[in-house]
């Protein structure tokens, strides 16, 4: 069962939203931060990227950048652009993206379910990553930033989103930089509470989306405290951690492409004959070319575009790793052909999230930075949740979620 709460939220009165709420702090840099930020001192990126009051060059992982987001946490609450509801709630969360809207219940998550694997991850998390998380959730005690959770179709809590969707939301806003709509609403009807909760009890498992390295630092910490507290009881608000969960077939997939800025010593036409040992490869021309089903691949390279379709015995169907694009990819061309073996720490190849289009591919491989570019078919939600069930792990860079979370909206405080 999954085990969840509502919570007293610290959010930004109605008419301050606008100015405190910010992308997530890990989909730009500081530079970014401090430009968007501007001259706005209601910025979340103070608290996230507390780095941008420092002057530039600042590493974001400075002990003083950590104790400024401390700083700036309480400052917020103090003049009031950050308030905590009197009660506990759950909220709602809808994103409007395309015209596609995907409606996510914002709850507290337990420790206890992520480290006994009920909360499921598909992703490895890097320690260093965890670490830094794991300081700003000390510091301020708090879970600043939601994760991002999927969980089975249930027409219960559609109908008890959608009966709320009907109402005036409590937020109501188009976000600058991406132009997506984002709604919020208060849950605060205790019969409709106790239904989400004991909805969410019938689940055997929750599957972490997006955030892994946030989930698993908002679990450490809780069992940080669990130690340090001789009377821990397993109810303490330092059990849980902030998370905003969508039905599974509501969420957008997006492609997670490659470009490679050699092709390991071969020409053009020497790469092509090796990729023919796997893949139907075929000349689409000079107008961009999409994959349009699963294990088919579209290549850029010389201004044009190739569609490359892996043969018959390449993969494994019965294999929930092994049938993925992404391993298809990683083991019959970046590392066979290419020689890139590591994707995390290779210095040859970078990725581009599928929001920015194939166009951003056939830029970067045009202006000369990269020799080549990959586009891969999607990864669907099912096969997500396939992999995570079997316990295994996805190949690095296999997802891109979108639209993002927004941050600022709601916050839950530790103690």
């Amino acid at each position: 069962m999954a085990i969840i709460k509502p919570f007293k939220g610290i959010r930004p009165p109605k008419d301050l939203v606008e100015k405190v709420e910010s992308r997530p702090y890990d989909v730009l840099d500081s530079e970014e931060a401090r430009a968007e930020a501007g001259d706005n001192e209601m910025s979340l990126y103070h608290i996230i990227k507390p780095e941008i009051d420092f002057p530039v060059g600042t590493s974001e992982y400075d002990p003083r950048v950590y104790e400024k987001a401390a700083e700036n946490f309480q400052k917020f609450q103090d003049k009031g652009w950050l308030v905590q509801d009197a009660r506990e709630h759950y909220y709602i969360y809808a994103q409007t993206m395309n015209g596609k809207t995907q409606y996510g219940l914002v709850v507290c998550a337990h420790t206890d379910d992520y480290m006994a694997g009920r909360i499921k991850k598909h992703e490895l998390t890097r320690r260093d990553k965890e670490e830094d998380r794991m300081k700003h959730v000390r510091v301020n005690n708090a879970n600043i930033e939601p994760v991002f959770f999927a969980y089975p179709d249930n027409s219960v809590l559609n109908d008890l989103i959608m009966r709320y969707a009907a109402t005036e939301p409590e937020y109501d806003f188009i976000a600058p930089i991406d132009g997506f709509r984002h709604q919020f609403w208060v849950i605060s009807d205790e019969a409709d509470m106790q239904t989400i909760t004991e909805q969410f009890a019938k689940m055997p498992s929750l599957y972490i989306a997006d955030g892994h390295h946030r989930s698993a630092a908002a679990a450490l910490v809780g069992a940080e405290k669990q130690k340090q507290n001789p009377n821990h009881k397993g109810t303490e608000e330092y059990n849980f951690f902030m998370a905003v969960c969508f039905q599974a077939s509501q969420l957008t997939i997006l492609d997670y492409n490659r470009v490679v800025k050699d092709l390991n010593g071969m020409s053009s036409e020497e790469f092509l004959a090796a990729l023919q040992v796997n893949f139907i490869v075929e000349d689409k021309g000079t107008e961009i070319y999409k994959p349009q089903q699963l294990h088919e691949f579209s290549l850029y390279l010389d201004q044009h575009w190739f569609s490359l379709k892996a043969k018959e015995g390449t993969y494994d169907n019965t294999d929930p790793i092994g049938v993925l694009d992404v391993d298809i990819s990683s083991r019959l061309i970046l590392d066979e052909i290419l020689n890139i073996g590591d994707l995390r720490s290779s210095q040859r190849i970078d990725f581009v999230g599928g929001l920015r289009g194939l166009g951003e591919l056939k830029r970067r491989v045009d202006s000369g930075e990269m020799r080549a570019a990959l586009a891969l078919y999607p990864v669907s939600m099912q096969q997500i949740m396939d992999i995570a069930d079997s316990g295994k792990i996805m190949p690095p860079k296999a997802t891109w979620f979108e639209p993002k979370l927004r941050s600022g909206l709601v916050i839950h405080k530790l103690s």
